[in-house]
């Protein structure tokens, strides 16, 4: 593992942080460490969720490295170059990740910072986090997950603000619209993290992947296209939550007022 990015395995849950002084900037090095690390917790079948954060209460990530990108000619068509599984911050295109991810921002989180944090499924910040897509000064399209995804967690014309303006978005404003989860003190972030990876983690984990796998898949379709892609067999992970062992312990226990003993079979 790439020493920029650290891995800690607390029971099924697997922390990733970034620590890359001085902002946590994204190099292609490290875009692949990240990858190596979400690839981790998608392939081992012990772990059931996972979170990334940060080294520091300063800066959560500055994103892409530009410096970096400079100096090795990466500007340009750069997915055309090997980032690793899940292409830029190891996440934004690691389409095959059913496990969630929570993100615990904990400083400034910039341009490919953002991209890397609304990549994941839950997102909680501490009270001082500003949120920013500042690339247009630079000719730079954000491209991993900026124009894609933030346009759907936001209304248009506040997304428009990000991406035209560079406005920075404070915490609170970011829970007002939905873009976050929630918002904690500084130095929290983790710990409100933990606790809903602790959660999830105690769920059956073939409903949790289910779940998912069914919201990516039929993000953009109907509400009758999606029961009918649900209903047609081509979900895996649905098929198999559906037809599993925990489903039926899960009915059990409750018939029997006891805990559930969830096996992810």
């Amino acid at each position: 593992m790439n020493d920029a990015v650290r891995t800690e395995r607390r029971g099924r849950v697997l922390e990733i942080t970034l620590d890359r002084p001085k902002v946590n900037a994204i190099d292609r090095a490290t875009s692949i460490a990240l990858g190596e690390a979400f690839v981790l917790l998608r392939d081992d079948p012990e772990l059931r969720c996972g979170i990334v954060t940060a080294a520091g209460e300063k800066i959560f990530s500055a994103g892409w490295d530009l410096k970096a990108a400079n100096e090795q000619d990466e500007v340009g068509r750069w997915w055309h170059l090997d980032h690793g599984p899940g292409a830029f911050a190891g996440l934004t295109e690691l389409w095959d990740l059913d496990k969630p991810v929570i993100a615990a921002v904990n400083g400034l989180c910039l341009g490919g910072g953002l991209e890397l944090a609304i990549a994941c499924d839950l997102i909680v910040a501490a009270e001082h986090v500003e949120f920013a897509l500042p690339e247009l000064p630079l000719g730079i399209v954000p491209d991993s997950g900026g124009v894609q995804r933030v346009p759907r967690r936001l209304p248009y014309n506040i997304a428009m603000e990000m991406l035209l303006l560079g406005r920075r978005m404070p915490a609170a404003e970011a829970l007002h619209h939905g873009m976050i989860n929630a918002v904690v003190p500084k130095g929290a972030p983790i710990e409100k993290a933990r606790a809903w990876a602790e959660t999830i983690a105690a769920g059956a984990p073939l409903t949790v992947q289910a779940i998912k796998a069914i919201l990516r898949d039929c993000e953009t379709l109907s509400i009758r296209q999606s029961f009918e892609l649900l209903r047609s067999g081509r979900i895996e992970a649905f098929e198999k939550a559906v037809d599993s062992e925990d489903a039926k312990e899960g009915v059990r226990a409750f018939a029997e007022k006891r805990p559930a003993d969830f096996k992810g079979r």
